[in-house]
């Protein structure tokens, strides 16, 4: 798949930057993350699919674009493993809703962010365009991939619109979840040269 393909490309880079190890530990912490986010946070059925809590921007913003792209293909493979086998033939169409948002993020992130401007320094309407803009990317895919499979019926556009509806608590609630969590990353400057976050959550580029 393309966005694999991007993903690992983008993963080499990161290895050659910060080093094997450090590419590892964020990968598996957001891989806890993703997990977390599928099977334990609220999580409910709405018109054509499943509305979640997938904070996919805060990933990015702590961990960086590759770890946060392959800790959300190892999570949804893993929650798919144990918890919904039914959901494994469609993995190639779940990876592409999450990570095409992703890719999508990084590209607006280094447009609107000055480049010397740590993340923890982000302000709310920095925050929110990144947010909506993932979240977004997931219903627009959602919708894309209902269009496909069900067709332009009364009944397949009803339930569209209750998702994507329902998907507007989530873009709400994303931008002020990503502020809270790097307003607490200032306390946790002393864990900068750690290797367990992204070199731009405290320094700019």
């Amino acid at each position: 798949m393309a966005v694999l393909g991007y993903a690992a490309k983008r993963a080499w880079d990161t290895v050659r930057k910060d080093g094997l190890a450090s590419f590892a530990v964020r990968t598996a912490i957001s891989t806890a993350l993703v997990f977390s986010f599928f099977e334990i946070m609220p999580h409910y059925p709405v018109g054509v699919s499943e509305v979640h809590f997938i904070f996919g921007t805060t990933l990015y913003l702590l961990f960086g674009l590759a770890p946060a792209a392959f800790g959300l293909a190892a999570g949804l493979l893993l929650q798919g493993l144990f918890f919904a086998p039914f959901d494994l033939p469609q993995y190639g169409i779940n990876i592409t809703t999450l990570l095409a948002p992703l890719f999508a993020v990084d590209m607006l992130a280094r447009r609107i962010i000055p480049k010397d401007t740590a993340y923890v320094d982000l302000k709310y309407a920095q925050v929110l365009p990144l947010s909506a803009m993932f979240q977004a990317g997931i219903v627009g895919w959602v919708t894309f991939w209902a269009l496909y499979g069900q067709g332009f019926t009364a009944e397949n556009l009803h339930n569209i619109g209750k998702f994507d509806i329902a998907y507007l608590l989530v873009i709400m609630v994303e931008p002020l979840v990503d502020l809270a969590v790097l307003a607490g990353a200032k306390f946790l400057h002393g864990l900068k040269n750690s290797g367990l976050f992204t070199r731009r959550l405290f320094a700019g580029a």
